[in-house]
């Protein structure tokens, strides 16, 4: 039979203070370290939650950039184009204005050539025709 005496209180109180002392010495430093450790993972865990919303952010931000600059590009190369066809128009029109006036001028030049070389013609025709007819006749016209 058992004998409940006061070295049952005491084995009492001891395990009390063994497990006081094992919670103050053992297990709370242990879950102190463990909750430190905890709270680490949890902080690089946030923070590489952070980088890939900045790593998506600025990799977003790349493409919005990179299509707006092909955007910009592709209006920057019409209006190039159409400043250089209204170039290659004005010049087009400017080569047709000058063969034009250098048409004209030799449409005049050709024509005042012709007019003295008629006018020398018929002064020669005068002269031929006279010494023709002077003889075919026999004498002075």
């Amino acid at each position: 039979m058992i004998n409940v005496d006061k070295s049952v209180f005491i084995q009492i109180i001891n395990f009390l203070f063994l497990i006081w002392a094992m919670n103050v010495v053992l297990y709370k430093p242990i879950r102190k370290i463990l909750l430190q450790r905890k709270e680490k993972i949890d902080g690089l865990e946030q923070s590489i939650e952070n980088f890939g919303k900045n790593a998506q952010e600025k990799e977003e931000a790349y493409a919005s950039g990179i299509k707006e600059a092909r955007v910009k590009g592709q209006k920057e190369k019409e209006a190039l184009l159409s400043a250089a066809q209204n170039e290659e128009k004005q010049l087009i029109e400017k080569i047709n204005k000058k063969a034009q006036e250098d048409l004209v001028q030799m449409r005049d030049k050709i024509t005042k050539d012709a007019e003295s070389v008629r006018i020398s013609l018929q002064n020669e025709v005068d002269t031929f025709a006279a010494a023709i007819g002077q003889k075919i006749l026999g004498r002075v016209i």
